[in-house]
């Protein structure tokens, strides 16, 4: 060890600073660490999401009966069968004019939900997981609870009960197209399944609305109701209204579950995807149709989204 003499004091010299060494190992890299938890998502989503997709798409144009792994290209003719197809496009339209009610009806009673629960003054926790309740509830067993129980035709189901009482005969609420009761049934159905999902959201967005804007307007002489709805709370509420609506569409034309359920395999009121479940995987097996019906209805789902976010404005500033 050397030493430093200063007015004949030895000391010992400072020892220089060693150089910090990199920490190694699993917390020393947070690249490492970020693919080491990201990867087993990624891969599940690259094999049962982004592969499917691209093979649908690849299979699309190709003539694809009873194998996935083709070999005669035929183009767009798979498109062309398919939209010559009575049956398809029928269900592209009438599920049109269903997303045209059943989006208005879910967003004005989630809404509605959701400004009583928030003026609630106890037991706001009780109520808000009362409505939010049903949407944990499978979409099968749901239907099947309609089918079997709520709307069955015989005179013991709950509605023909108590339409019973006012002298109302039985109703064959599924088993016939005209009149088109079934209707009912899959509306009834869906606004108790998705409703309390939306109104979280919107209650959420309330809660976020500054109490500043309320005292303001009444300082202002506006009255509390329909005058504050209007013109502070539901512009305050456009980006979650905006959104609500697009994931309202989208839900609206990949309805499975509860249209398969209750109506089986009648030929009639069937939705866009079942119409595909047939087609793939019927008695043809037409992958290369099934794909390309698969193919358009993802094109119209995107025009019709990308057509309300145009006219509602998403994506844009409040200030604009």
């Amino acid at each position: 060890m050397s030493t430093t003499t200063t007015r004949g004091v030895a000391r010992p010299a400072s020892a220089k600073a060693s150089p910090a060494r990199p920490r190694r190992g699993l917390r020393g890299s947070s690249t490492f660490n970020f693919w080491l938890f990201t990867s087993p998502f990624l891969i599940g989503l690259t094999v049962f999401v982004y592969v499917p997709i691209g093979w649908s798409l690849w299979l699309s144009f190709f003539e694809a009966r009873f194998t996935v792994t083709p070999s005669k290209f035929v183009g767009f003719e798979n498109y062309w069968q398919m939209l010559q197809d009575s049956k398809f496009t029928g269900s592209l339209v009438t599920f049109t004019v269903f997303a045209a009610f059943i989006v208005p009806a879910t967003w004005a009673l989630s809404l509605g939900l959701a400004l009583l629960v928030n003026r609630l003054r106890f037991m706001k926790a009780f109520f808000r997981s009362v409505f939010f309740l049903p949407t944990a509830c499978s979409y099968v067993a749901a239907a099947l609870i309609w089918k079997m129980s709520m709307f069955s035709g015989v005179r013991f189901g709950l509605m023909n009960t108590i339409i019973g009482w006012f002298g109302v005969e039985n109703i064959a609420w599924l088993a016939n197209p005209d009149p088109p009761w079934y209707w009912l049934v899959i509306v009834t159905l869906r606004l108790w399944l998705q409703a309390g999902f939306y109104m979280i959201l919107f209650l959420a967005a309330l809660q976020n609305i500054p109490p500043e804007l309320y005292e303001a307007a009444a300082i202002d002489g506006a009255k509390p109701g329909w005058q504050t709805f209007r013109h502070i709370t539901l512009p305050q509420l456009r980006a979650t209204s905006t959104a609500v609506i697009l994931l309202l569409v989208i839900a609206a034309y990949q309805a499975f579950d509860e249209f398969y359920n209750l109506l089986a395999k009648t030929t009639w009121g069937r939705p866009p995807l079942v119409e595909l479940y047939y087609t793939a995987l019927g008695e043809s097996q037409d992958y290369g149709e099934g794909s390309a019906g698969a193919v358009i209805l993802t094109l119209l789902i995107l025009i019709v989204t990308l057509v309300q976010g145009k006219f509602l404005g998403f994506g844009r500033g409040d200030d604009k």
